[in-house]
Protein backbone atom coordinates (compact mmCIF):
# COMPACT_ATOMS: atom_id res chain seq x y z
CA UNK A 1 0.00 0.00 0.00
CA UNK A 2 2.76 2.46 0.99
CA UNK A 3 4.74 1.64 -2.14
CA UNK A 4 1.67 2.23 -4.33
CA UNK A 5 0.99 5.55 -2.58
CA UNK A 6 4.48 6.91 -3.20
CA UNK A 7 4.43 5.67 -6.78
CA UNK A 8 1.15 7.53 -7.39
CA UNK A 9 2.54 10.62 -5.68
CA UNK A 10 5.66 10.58 -7.83
CA UNK A 11 3.58 10.13 -10.94
CA UNK A 12 1.38 13.12 -10.01
CA UNK A 13 4.42 15.33 -9.41
CA UNK A 14 5.90 14.22 -12.71
CA UNK A 15 2.72 14.91 -14.66
CA UNK A 16 2.33 18.39 -13.16
CA UNK A 17 5.93 19.17 -13.96
CA UNK A 18 5.50 17.99 -17.52
CA UNK A 19 2.74 20.51 -18.16
CA UNK A 20 5.31 23.23 -17.44
CA UNK A 21 8.10 21.57 -19.44
CA UNK A 22 6.11 20.39 -22.44
CA UNK A 23 8.17 20.79 -25.60
CA UNK A 24 6.86 21.43 -29.04
CA UNK A 25 7.01 18.17 -30.98
CA UNK A 26 8.34 18.09 -34.54
CA UNK A 27 5.66 19.07 -37.04
CA UNK A 28 5.52 15.55 -38.44
CA UNK A 29 4.96 14.16 -34.94
CA UNK A 30 8.11 12.07 -35.20
CA UNK A 31 10.81 12.32 -32.54
CA UNK A 32 14.48 12.48 -33.59
CA UNK A 33 17.71 11.57 -31.83
CA UNK A 34 19.12 15.10 -31.95
CA UNK A 35 16.16 16.60 -30.12
CA UNK A 36 16.25 13.85 -27.52
CA UNK A 37 19.98 14.38 -27.00
CA UNK A 38 19.33 18.08 -26.33
CA UNK A 39 16.67 17.13 -23.79
CA UNK A 40 19.18 14.84 -22.05
CA UNK A 41 21.63 17.76 -21.81
CA UNK A 42 18.89 19.83 -20.24
CA UNK A 43 18.12 17.04 -17.76
CA UNK A 44 21.79 16.89 -16.70
CA UNK A 45 22.01 20.66 -16.24
CA UNK A 46 18.83 20.90 -14.16
CA UNK A 47 18.77 20.94 -10.38
CA UNK A 48 15.12 20.80 -9.30
CA UNK A 49 13.88 17.38 -8.17
CA UNK A 50 10.29 17.77 -9.40
CA UNK A 51 11.24 19.32 -12.74
CA UNK A 52 13.99 16.74 -13.13
CA UNK A 53 11.51 13.92 -12.58
CA UNK A 54 9.17 15.42 -15.16
CA UNK A 55 11.98 15.91 -17.67
CA UNK A 56 13.19 12.33 -17.12
CA UNK A 57 9.68 11.13 -17.92
CA UNK A 58 9.72 13.29 -21.05
CA UNK A 59 13.02 11.74 -22.18
CA UNK A 60 11.71 8.19 -21.72
CA UNK A 61 8.43 8.95 -23.50
CA UNK A 62 10.30 10.58 -26.38
CA UNK A 63 12.60 7.58 -26.65
CA UNK A 64 9.54 5.40 -27.28
CA UNK A 65 8.73 7.55 -30.33
CA UNK A 66 12.10 6.91 -32.00
CA UNK A 67 12.32 4.41 -34.83
CA UNK A 68 15.21 1.92 -34.96
CA UNK A 69 17.52 4.19 -36.92
CA UNK A 70 16.96 7.12 -34.55
CA UNK A 71 17.47 4.87 -31.52
CA UNK A 72 20.80 3.79 -32.93
CA UNK A 73 21.73 7.45 -33.46
CA UNK A 74 20.64 8.27 -29.91
CA UNK A 75 22.79 5.49 -28.45
CA UNK A 76 25.77 6.69 -30.50
CA UNK A 77 25.21 10.20 -29.13
CA UNK A 78 25.20 8.87 -25.55
CA UNK A 79 28.44 6.99 -26.27
CA UNK A 80 30.22 9.89 -27.95
CA UNK A 81 28.90 13.06 -26.26
CA UNK A 82 28.22 11.95 -22.68
CA UNK A 83 31.62 10.64 -21.64
CA UNK A 84 33.76 12.14 -18.86
CA UNK A 85 34.19 15.92 -18.72
CA UNK A 86 37.75 16.18 -20.06
CA UNK A 87 38.46 19.54 -18.43
CA UNK A 88 37.44 18.25 -15.02
CA UNK A 89 39.49 15.09 -15.50
CA UNK A 90 42.59 17.10 -16.50
CA UNK A 91 42.28 19.33 -13.43
CA UNK A 92 41.76 16.31 -11.15
CA UNK A 93 44.83 14.58 -12.61
CA UNK A 94 46.92 17.70 -12.08
CA UNK A 95 45.72 18.04 -8.48
CA UNK A 96 46.47 14.39 -7.74
CA UNK A 97 49.94 14.62 -9.27
CA UNK A 98 50.73 17.61 -7.12
CA UNK A 99 49.35 16.04 -3.95
CA UNK A 100 48.60 12.30 -4.16
CA UNK A 101 46.20 11.11 -1.52
CA UNK A 102 42.70 9.88 -0.83
CA UNK A 103 41.17 13.33 -1.18
CA UNK A 104 42.47 14.13 -4.63
CA UNK A 105 42.23 10.46 -5.60
CA UNK A 106 38.52 10.57 -4.81
CA UNK A 107 38.09 13.73 -6.85
CA UNK A 108 39.83 12.05 -9.79
CA UNK A 109 37.51 9.07 -9.46
CA UNK A 110 34.37 11.21 -9.56
CA UNK A 111 35.69 13.45 -12.34
CA UNK A 112 36.42 10.44 -14.55
CA UNK A 113 32.87 9.10 -14.33
CA UNK A 114 31.08 9.37 -17.69
CA UNK A 115 28.29 11.94 -17.70
CA UNK A 116 25.92 9.31 -19.07
CA UNK A 117 26.02 7.48 -15.73
CA UNK A 118 24.51 10.50 -13.99
CA UNK A 119 22.04 10.83 -16.86
CA UNK A 120 20.92 7.24 -16.35
CA UNK A 121 20.53 7.85 -12.60
CA UNK A 122 18.31 10.84 -13.30
CA UNK A 123 16.23 8.89 -15.82
CA UNK A 124 15.71 6.30 -13.11
CA UNK A 125 13.84 8.90 -11.05
CA UNK A 126 10.94 8.90 -13.49
CA UNK A 127 7.87 6.82 -12.61
CA UNK A 128 8.55 3.27 -13.85
CA UNK A 129 12.02 4.49 -14.85
CA UNK A 130 13.83 1.34 -13.75
CA UNK A 131 11.72 -0.96 -15.92
CA UNK A 132 12.07 1.36 -18.90
CA UNK A 133 15.84 1.53 -18.55
CA UNK A 134 15.94 -2.28 -18.48
CA UNK A 135 13.89 -2.29 -21.70
CA UNK A 136 16.17 0.35 -23.22
CA UNK A 137 19.17 -1.83 -22.48
CA UNK A 138 17.45 -4.72 -24.29
CA UNK A 139 17.20 -2.44 -27.35
CA UNK A 140 20.89 -1.62 -26.98
CA UNK A 141 21.83 -5.30 -26.92
CA UNK A 142 19.99 -5.77 -30.21
CA UNK A 143 22.05 -2.97 -31.78
CA UNK A 144 25.34 -3.82 -30.08
CA UNK A 145 26.42 -6.55 -32.49
CA UNK A 146 29.00 -5.06 -34.85
CA UNK A 147 29.01 -1.66 -33.13
CA UNK A 148 32.00 -1.76 -30.78
CA UNK A 149 31.71 1.98 -30.17
CA UNK A 150 28.58 1.26 -28.12
CA UNK A 151 30.40 -1.13 -25.76
CA UNK A 152 31.37 1.64 -23.31
CA UNK A 153 27.73 2.76 -23.09
CA UNK A 154 26.65 -0.81 -22.39
CA UNK A 155 29.29 -1.19 -19.65
CA UNK A 156 28.02 1.95 -17.93
CA UNK A 157 24.41 0.75 -18.03
CA UNK A 158 25.38 -2.71 -16.76
CA UNK A 159 27.43 -1.10 -13.97
CA UNK A 160 24.39 0.79 -12.69
CA UNK A 161 21.88 -2.03 -13.23
CA UNK A 162 24.24 -4.40 -11.42
CA UNK A 163 24.14 -2.08 -8.40
CA UNK A 164 20.37 -1.58 -8.50
CA UNK A 165 19.65 -5.29 -8.96
CA UNK A 166 22.12 -6.73 -6.48
CA UNK A 167 20.96 -9.59 -4.29
CA UNK A 168 20.19 -7.33 -1.33
CA UNK A 169 17.28 -5.73 -3.21
CA UNK A 170 15.74 -8.92 -4.59
CA UNK A 171 12.70 -10.56 -3.02
CA UNK A 172 11.97 -14.28 -3.36
CA UNK A 173 8.29 -15.12 -3.82
CA UNK A 174 6.58 -18.42 -4.38
CA UNK A 175 4.41 -18.59 -7.49
CA UNK A 176 1.20 -20.59 -7.06
CA UNK A 177 -2.34 -20.62 -8.39
CA UNK A 178 -3.29 -17.68 -6.15
CA UNK A 179 -0.61 -15.45 -7.70
CA UNK A 180 -2.08 -12.53 -9.72
CA UNK A 181 -2.95 -13.44 -13.29
CA UNK A 182 -0.64 -10.83 -14.83
CA UNK A 183 2.35 -12.51 -13.18
CA UNK A 184 1.18 -16.02 -14.10
CA UNK A 185 0.84 -14.85 -17.69
CA UNK A 186 4.51 -13.85 -17.65
CA UNK A 187 5.49 -17.29 -16.35
CA UNK A 188 3.75 -18.82 -19.37
CA UNK A 189 5.26 -16.31 -21.78
CA UNK A 190 8.86 -16.43 -20.58
CA UNK A 191 9.24 -20.16 -19.92
CA UNK A 192 12.33 -20.86 -22.01
CA UNK A 193 13.14 -24.53 -21.38
CA UNK A 194 9.90 -26.53 -21.59
CA UNK A 195 7.03 -24.66 -23.23
CA UNK A 196 3.91 -24.08 -21.15
CA UNK A 197 1.11 -24.67 -23.62
CA UNK A 198 -1.85 -23.11 -21.82
CA UNK A 199 -3.27 -22.24 -18.40
CA UNK A 200 -4.09 -25.87 -17.61
CA UNK A 201 -0.49 -26.80 -18.31
CA UNK A 202 0.69 -23.99 -16.02
CA UNK A 203 -1.60 -25.19 -13.24
CA UNK A 204 -0.12 -28.68 -13.46
CA UNK A 205 3.31 -27.17 -12.86
CA UNK A 206 2.57 -24.95 -9.88
CA UNK A 207 -0.57 -26.23 -8.13
CA UNK A 208 -0.04 -29.93 -7.17
CA UNK A 209 1.37 -30.75 -3.76
CA UNK A 210 4.65 -32.00 -5.28
CA UNK A 211 5.31 -28.92 -7.41
CA UNK A 212 6.87 -25.56 -6.59
CA UNK A 213 7.76 -22.42 -8.50
CA UNK A 214 9.79 -19.50 -7.15
CA UNK A 215 10.78 -16.15 -8.63
CA UNK A 216 12.94 -13.16 -7.77
CA UNK A 217 11.28 -9.74 -7.84
CA UNK A 218 12.68 -6.21 -7.49
CA UNK A 219 10.78 -3.51 -5.57
CA UNK A 220 10.93 -1.16 -8.56
CA UNK A 221 9.39 -3.86 -10.81
CA UNK A 222 7.04 -5.51 -8.34
CA UNK A 223 4.82 -7.13 -10.97
CA UNK A 224 7.63 -8.48 -13.15
CA UNK A 225 9.45 -11.69 -12.16
CA UNK A 226 13.14 -11.32 -13.07
CA UNK A 227 13.96 -15.02 -13.08
CA UNK A 228 11.99 -18.08 -11.99
CA UNK A 229 12.65 -21.74 -11.31
CA UNK A 230 10.25 -24.67 -11.53
CA UNK A 231 10.73 -27.52 -9.04
CA UNK A 232 9.43 -31.08 -8.93
CA UNK A 233 9.48 -33.02 -5.66
CA UNK A 234 10.22 -36.68 -6.34
CA UNK A 235 11.32 -39.86 -4.60
CA UNK A 236 14.44 -40.36 -6.75
CA UNK A 237 16.61 -38.51 -9.24
CA UNK A 238 14.72 -38.50 -12.57
CA UNK A 239 16.35 -39.21 -15.91
CA UNK A 240 13.65 -37.93 -18.26
CA UNK A 241 11.42 -34.87 -18.45
CA UNK A 242 8.27 -36.42 -19.92
CA UNK A 243 7.13 -38.21 -16.70
CA UNK A 244 7.51 -34.94 -14.76
CA UNK A 245 5.28 -33.05 -17.21
CA UNK A 246 2.80 -35.81 -18.03
CA UNK A 247 -0.83 -34.69 -18.04
CA UNK A 248 -2.15 -37.72 -16.15
CA UNK A 249 0.75 -38.30 -13.75
CA UNK A 250 0.07 -39.14 -10.12
CA UNK A 251 1.46 -36.55 -7.64
CA UNK A 252 4.10 -37.83 -5.23
CA UNK A 253 2.85 -37.83 -1.62
CA UNK A 254 4.80 -35.13 0.13
CA UNK A 255 5.92 -37.42 2.97
CA UNK A 256 7.67 -39.65 0.39
CA UNK A 257 9.49 -36.87 -1.44
CA UNK A 258 13.25 -36.93 -0.87
CA UNK A 259 14.50 -35.14 -3.98
CA UNK A 260 13.96 -31.59 -5.23
CA UNK A 261 14.44 -31.37 -8.99
CA UNK A 262 15.12 -27.99 -10.61
CA UNK A 263 13.91 -28.74 -14.12
CA UNK A 264 13.53 -25.27 -15.62
CA UNK A 265 15.16 -21.90 -14.96
CA UNK A 266 14.09 -18.95 -17.11
CA UNK A 267 15.14 -15.29 -17.25
CA UNK A 268 12.43 -12.81 -18.21
CA UNK A 269 14.34 -9.56 -18.73
CA UNK A 270 16.71 -9.50 -21.70
CA UNK A 271 17.88 -6.07 -20.58
CA UNK A 272 19.40 -7.64 -17.46
CA UNK A 273 21.55 -10.03 -19.49
CA UNK A 274 24.98 -10.45 -17.91
CA UNK A 275 23.64 -9.71 -14.42
CA UNK A 276 23.40 -13.10 -12.74
CA UNK A 277 20.58 -13.99 -10.35
CA UNK A 278 20.37 -17.73 -10.94
CA UNK A 279 23.02 -18.79 -8.46
CA UNK A 280 21.34 -16.82 -5.67
CA UNK A 281 17.93 -18.13 -6.72
CA UNK A 282 18.88 -21.81 -6.51
CA UNK A 283 20.66 -21.43 -3.18
CA UNK A 284 17.77 -19.54 -1.59
CA UNK A 285 15.17 -21.96 -2.95
CA UNK A 286 17.17 -24.83 -1.46
CA UNK A 287 17.01 -23.11 1.92
CA UNK A 288 13.28 -22.46 1.56
CA UNK A 289 12.61 -26.10 0.68
CA UNK A 290 14.75 -27.42 3.53
CA UNK A 291 12.81 -25.30 6.02
CA UNK A 292 9.46 -26.43 4.64
CA UNK A 293 10.39 -30.09 4.00
CA UNK A 294 13.24 -31.25 6.28
CA UNK A 295 13.16 -34.78 4.79
CA UNK A 296 14.48 -33.53 1.45
CA UNK A 297 18.10 -34.66 1.16
CA UNK A 298 18.89 -34.43 -2.58
CA UNK A 299 18.88 -31.27 -4.69
CA UNK A 300 19.44 -31.85 -8.37
CA UNK A 301 18.65 -30.45 -11.79
CA UNK A 302 17.24 -32.14 -14.86
CA UNK A 303 18.91 -29.97 -17.47
CA UNK A 304 18.96 -29.67 -21.24
CA UNK A 305 22.19 -29.69 -23.25
CA UNK A 306 21.40 -27.01 -25.86
CA UNK A 307 24.80 -26.94 -27.56
CA UNK A 308 25.39 -30.65 -27.98
CA UNK A 309 23.90 -31.30 -31.44
CA UNK A 310 25.59 -28.21 -32.89
CA UNK A 311 28.90 -29.55 -31.59
CA UNK A 312 28.22 -32.97 -33.09
CA UNK A 313 27.23 -31.49 -36.44
CA UNK A 314 30.36 -29.39 -36.83
CA UNK A 315 32.22 -32.69 -36.98
CA UNK A 316 35.66 -31.31 -36.20
CA UNK A 317 37.76 -32.60 -33.32
CA UNK A 318 35.30 -35.35 -32.44
CA UNK A 319 37.17 -38.20 -30.70
CA UNK A 320 35.82 -40.87 -33.06
CA UNK A 321 37.12 -43.53 -35.36
CA UNK A 322 35.73 -43.62 -38.88
CA UNK A 323 33.68 -46.66 -37.91
CA UNK A 324 32.11 -44.74 -35.01
CA UNK A 325 31.26 -41.75 -37.21
CA UNK A 326 29.01 -43.78 -39.46
CA UNK A 327 26.08 -44.19 -36.99
CA UNK A 328 25.91 -40.42 -36.44
CA UNK A 329 24.47 -40.04 -39.93
CA UNK A 330 21.28 -41.65 -38.66
CA UNK A 331 20.58 -38.68 -36.41
CA UNK A 332 19.00 -37.03 -39.44
CA UNK A 333 16.45 -39.82 -39.78
CA UNK A 334 12.96 -38.91 -38.46
CA UNK A 335 12.12 -40.64 -35.16
CA UNK A 336 15.33 -42.68 -35.21
CA UNK A 337 14.95 -43.28 -31.47
CA UNK A 338 11.90 -45.48 -32.11
CA UNK A 339 14.09 -48.06 -33.84
CA UNK A 340 15.58 -50.18 -31.06
CA UNK A 341 18.67 -51.29 -33.02
CA UNK A 342 19.44 -47.76 -34.24
CA UNK A 343 18.96 -46.29 -30.76
CA UNK A 344 21.23 -48.93 -29.22
CA UNK A 345 23.98 -48.33 -31.77
CA UNK A 346 23.79 -44.56 -31.38
CA UNK A 347 23.77 -44.77 -27.61
CA UNK A 348 27.12 -46.59 -27.64
CA UNK A 349 28.60 -43.65 -29.55
CA UNK A 350 26.73 -40.63 -28.17
CA UNK A 351 26.94 -41.24 -24.42
CA UNK A 352 30.78 -41.29 -24.42
CA UNK A 353 30.74 -38.26 -26.73
CA UNK A 354 28.53 -36.45 -24.23
CA UNK A 355 31.03 -37.25 -21.46
CA UNK A 356 33.84 -35.91 -23.66
CA UNK A 357 31.75 -32.83 -24.46
CA UNK A 358 31.55 -31.90 -20.78
CA UNK A 359 34.92 -33.10 -19.52
CA UNK A 360 37.27 -32.32 -22.41
CA UNK A 361 35.76 -30.19 -25.20
CA UNK A 362 36.28 -26.42 -25.01
CA UNK A 363 35.73 -23.29 -27.08
CA UNK A 364 38.65 -21.45 -28.67
CA UNK A 365 38.76 -19.33 -25.50
CA UNK A 366 39.03 -22.37 -23.27
CA UNK A 367 35.46 -22.25 -21.94
CA UNK A 368 32.97 -25.07 -21.68
CA UNK A 369 30.82 -25.08 -24.80
CA UNK A 370 27.47 -25.56 -23.11
CA UNK A 371 25.98 -22.45 -21.40
CA UNK A 372 23.83 -24.51 -19.01
CA UNK A 373 26.92 -26.44 -17.91
CA UNK A 374 28.84 -23.21 -17.33
CA UNK A 375 26.00 -21.91 -15.18
CA UNK A 376 25.57 -24.93 -12.90
CA UNK A 377 29.23 -25.90 -12.61
CA UNK A 378 30.09 -22.28 -11.92
CA UNK A 379 27.55 -22.36 -9.09
CA UNK A 380 29.26 -25.34 -7.49
CA UNK A 381 27.17 -28.24 -8.77
CA UNK A 382 28.58 -31.63 -9.75
CA UNK A 383 27.87 -33.26 -13.11
CA UNK A 384 26.09 -36.30 -11.74
CA UNK A 385 24.54 -38.24 -14.61
CA UNK A 386 24.09 -38.24 -18.39
CA UNK A 387 20.56 -39.35 -19.30
CA UNK A 388 20.05 -41.11 -22.63
CA UNK A 389 16.86 -39.96 -24.43
CA UNK A 390 15.84 -37.83 -21.48
CA UNK A 391 14.00 -35.34 -23.70
CA UNK A 392 12.13 -36.70 -26.74
CA UNK A 393 10.45 -33.39 -27.58
CA UNK A 394 11.24 -31.90 -31.02
CA UNK A 395 13.35 -29.24 -29.32
CA UNK A 396 15.22 -31.79 -27.23
CA UNK A 397 15.99 -33.98 -30.23
CA UNK A 398 17.00 -31.00 -32.34
CA UNK A 399 19.34 -29.44 -29.76
CA UNK A 400 20.77 -32.40 -27.87
CA UNK A 401 19.82 -35.70 -29.57
CA UNK A 402 17.56 -36.22 -26.55
CA UNK A 403 20.40 -36.06 -24.01
CA UNK A 404 19.68 -34.52 -20.60
CA UNK A 405 21.93 -34.30 -17.56
CA UNK A 406 21.61 -34.09 -13.80
CA UNK A 407 23.69 -31.56 -11.89
CA UNK A 408 23.84 -32.36 -8.18
CA UNK A 409 23.93 -29.57 -5.59
CA UNK A 410 25.52 -31.15 -2.53
CA UNK A 411 25.52 -28.32 -0.01
CA UNK A 412 28.75 -29.32 1.74
CA UNK A 413 30.63 -29.40 -1.59
CA UNK A 414 29.27 -26.33 -3.38
CA UNK A 415 32.08 -23.97 -2.40
CA UNK A 416 34.81 -26.51 -3.13
CA UNK A 417 33.32 -27.38 -6.52
CA UNK A 418 32.93 -23.72 -7.41
CA UNK A 419 36.56 -23.00 -6.59
CA UNK A 420 37.75 -25.98 -8.63
CA UNK A 421 35.82 -24.79 -11.68
CA UNK A 422 36.51 -21.07 -11.29
CA UNK A 423 40.24 -21.37 -10.56
CA UNK A 424 41.28 -24.51 -12.43
CA UNK A 425 38.53 -24.98 -15.01
CA UNK A 426 37.91 -28.42 -13.51
CA UNK A 427 34.56 -30.07 -14.16
CA UNK A 428 33.64 -31.94 -10.99
CA UNK A 429 31.86 -35.08 -12.18
CA UNK A 430 30.63 -38.36 -10.75
CA UNK A 431 32.52 -41.60 -11.29
CA UNK A 432 29.71 -42.79 -13.61
CA UNK A 433 30.30 -39.88 -16.00
CA UNK A 434 34.06 -40.29 -15.88
CA UNK A 435 33.69 -44.01 -16.54
CA UNK A 436 31.82 -43.32 -19.79
CA UNK A 437 34.79 -41.35 -21.04
CA UNK A 438 37.42 -43.77 -19.72
CA UNK A 439 35.78 -46.84 -21.29
CA UNK A 440 35.46 -45.04 -24.61
CA UNK A 441 39.11 -43.97 -24.63
CA UNK A 442 40.22 -47.47 -23.71
CA UNK A 443 38.13 -49.03 -26.48
CA UNK A 444 39.46 -46.56 -29.02
CA UNK A 445 43.06 -47.23 -27.99
CA UNK A 446 42.51 -50.96 -28.37
CA UNK A 447 41.00 -50.44 -31.86
CA UNK A 448 44.04 -48.41 -32.88
CA UNK A 449 46.40 -51.19 -31.73
CA UNK A 450 44.44 -53.88 -33.53
CA UNK A 451 44.45 -51.91 -36.74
Amino acid sequence: MANAFFTDLLFTISERGRTLLRRAKPTDGKEDAEGLTDLCEALLSGRGEASGTAMAREVLDSYHDLDDAERRAFFHALAQKFGPDREKVAKAIEAWQQEPGDGNGGQLHFASEPRRQELIRRLNRAPNGTAELVAMRADLLTLLNGHNDLAALDRDIVHLLGSWFNRGFLVLRRIDWSTPANILDQIIRYEAVHEIRDWDDLRRRIDPVDRRCYAFFHPAMADAPLIFVEVALTENIPGAIAPLLAVNRQPVPIDRARTAVFYSISNTQRGLGGISFGNFLIKQVVEELRRELPKLDTFVTLSPVPGFMAWLKQGKDLPLTEEEREPLKRLDEPNWFENEDTASELRAVIEPLAAYYFLKARTSKGRLIDPVARFHLGNGARLERINWLGDLSPKGMRESAGIMVNYLYRLDDIEKNHEAYANEGEVVASSAVKKLLKNSEGRRLLDMRLS
